[in-house]
């Protein structure tokens, strides 16, 4: 019997509807009381939470570690991990753990819900029944996802690729630029050739996040107090600008020139698309060209999520301008296309 670890970090999946109405924090040493279904599965399950479970929109980077630290303490005592967590910052938190499990061999999935699991229409039973199958899915001793995932509604997307779509309805996690990893209906398929292999190194994290950097959406009317203000961080290190189309901006000469003066002072300016699916590509517009001209480093369709934590995550690795942008043009989780 393989050994799967479900981790409750927060968010309304570990919530019970009191009598009044209100939301309550469900214990999880009574999960098994609500779903008994999870009996039935071939796999000792043990639970344990974080220190304080918070609401998904309070989540700030050392929650990750925490969660990091978790699975490193445990990761050779199980065979996959189950996160249950808020869905307002479940995409970042997917995209974040990504990159922090270097060298990750085994499955971690993430997963929540929209109404609490006492509720008598809650998605939280099946996201969680399915989460566990897809952690403890093994074929010939090796793990048929072995890389960070976030499952919902009948889907399995590779993690750092997701966002969420809809606070509404229950499938409210899209990734528009991969394909989904698995489709749950009566079996679980599984699209083989889209799942990262094992890393065959040895398993470590990266705590070290840079919270350094800021993100600047192009909109019209954009004023230079605008991208001055963002400037005016102490110690800012990188900023994310979320660009029209396919990395479009208005040719505003003082645009260019703010740009090209972060840059020559060491900060890292990265460009990705306000497009919920697409990609950058620097040059194929003349509204586009100025910026990548000035210096900016194209994100390719890299959400915004993934664009943040990535960014994080390199900057805390202290690499010099050149080695940066090599690092964040390529992928290294899956997260993004390389241009050509």
């Amino acid at each position: 019997m393989s050994k799967l670890l479900l981790i409750y970090a927060g968010g309304t999946i570990g919530m019970m509807r009191h009598k009044d109405g209100h939301l309550v924090p469900f214990d999880f040493n009574r999960l098994l009381s609500h779903i008994p279904e999870l009996e039935l599965l071939p796999h000792r399950i043990d639970t344990v939470q974080v220190e304080k479970p918070i609401d998904s929109s309070d989540v700030r980077f050392h929650h990750w570690v925490e969660l990091a630290r978790i699975i490193d303490r445990h990761y050779y005592d199980y065979e996959g991990f189950v996160i249950l967590h808020g869905t307002d910052t479940m995409a970042y938190t997917a995209s974040a753990l990504s990159f922090m499990l270097e060298n990750l061999s085994k499955p971690v999935v993430l997963t929540g819900s929209q109404l609490p699991i006492g509720d008598l229409r809650t998605d939280a039973k099946e996201n969680i029944i399915t989460s566990l199958e897809i952690a403890g899915k093994y074929e010939n001793g090796r793990p048929l996802v072995p890389e960070v995932s976030l499952y919902f509604e009948y889907k399995l997307f590779r993690g750092n690729r997701t966002v969420k779509v809809s606070s509404e309805h229950f499938n409210a996690f899209d990734s528009p630029n991969y394909p989904p990893l698995a489709e749950a209906g009566v079996e679980i398929y599984f699209n083989r050739d889209l799942i990262l292999p094992p890393r065959k190194d040895i398993f470590r994290i990266f705590t070290d996040l840079s919270d350094k950097l800021a993100v600047l959406k192009i909109h019209p009317g954009i004023t230079p107090a605008y991208f001055k203000l963002i400037g005016e961080i102490p110690d800012l290190r990188a900023v994310i600008i979320e660009t029209y189309g396919s990395g479009n901006a208005p040719r505003l000469p003082w645009l260019q020139e703010e740009i090209r003066r972060a840059v020559d002072s060491g900060i890292h300016v990265i460009g990705i698309t306000q497009c919920m699916r697409g990609k950058v590509l620097p040059g194929r517009y003349e509204t586009g060209r100025h910026l990548y001209e000035a210096g900016v480093i194209p994100g390719s369709d890299l959400t915004l999520e993934a664009a943040m934590t990535k960014t994080a995550y390199l900057l805390g690795k202290d690499l010099p301008h050149k080695a940066f942008r090599q690092a964040f043009m390529q992928p290294l989780r899956g997260e993004l296309t390389a241009l050509e």
